[in-house]
Formats: structure tokens, C-alpha cells, sequence
């Protein structure tokens, strides 16, 4: 954001008269929706992901390692999206619709 806006902001808030109100809002609207859109993308993939995910998981009756989980939906997975982006997956974003199973190495099934 610009310092002239911050000035502008402040100054309105000072109850000075200021004639770009126009211009501040726009700005820090896009301030505040910054980086939306990336967020929308990486939650797109995590879904895909997540639908690729919970089918080889309700193949098996039997917990999975990440490794394991990775090898199965390798070719379905969206690019780029290997164990460590399942597994923090597994660990945050698809946490309530698993359970895990404590170990060397973990394993994961569904809830």
C-alpha cells in the first residue's frame, strides 16, 4: 500500500476533508483480497488431490504410509504433488476424514 494512502486515511480519520475516497478504498480493498487467488488455486489442488487420495484409501481395509498412498495414486495426483504435499495434507487440510496411526512410519486410514 502506498504511504500517500496511509496519509489519506489518516487524515480522513482526523476528520480533515479528503476528495480521493475512491482511490483508498480501491486500495485497500485489493489489499485485503491480495493473494485470494492463489489461495483458491492451492485449495482446487488440495481437493483433487484429496479425491485421488481418499479412493486408494477405501481400496484397502489396511492403514497406509504416505509413501504407500503416494506410489498407489502417483498418475492421478495433481503435478507436482508428492509425499510431502500429501502428507501435509493427511495432516491438516483432510485431518477430520482420516485417522492416523501412530508408528515408525505413520499410517492413515479413513475415518
Amino acid at each position: 500500500m502506498k504511504r500517500t494512502t496511509i496519509q489519506s486515511l489518516v487524515s480522513y480519520l482526523n476528520g480533515e476533508t479528503v476528495t480521493n475516497l475512491d482511490e483508498i478504498k480501491a486500495e485497500l480493498e485489493a489489499e485485503l483480497n491480495k493473494g485470494a487467488e492463489a489461495k483458491a488455486a492451492k485449495d482446487a489442488t488440495y481437493d483433487a488431490a484429496w479425491e485421488v487420495v481418499r479412493e486408494v484409501l477405501a481400496m484397502t481395509t489396511a492403514p497406509l504410509t504416505v509413501a504407500e498412498i503416494v506410489a498407489e495414486g502417483e498418475e492421478r495426483l495433481p503435478e507436482g504433488f508428492g509425499k510431502g504435499r500429501v502428507l501435509y495434507g493427511l495432516n491438516h487440510q483432510w485431518a477430520d476424514s482420516i485417522v492416523k496411526i501412530e508408528g515408525k512410519p505413520n499410517t492413515y486410514r479413513l475415518a
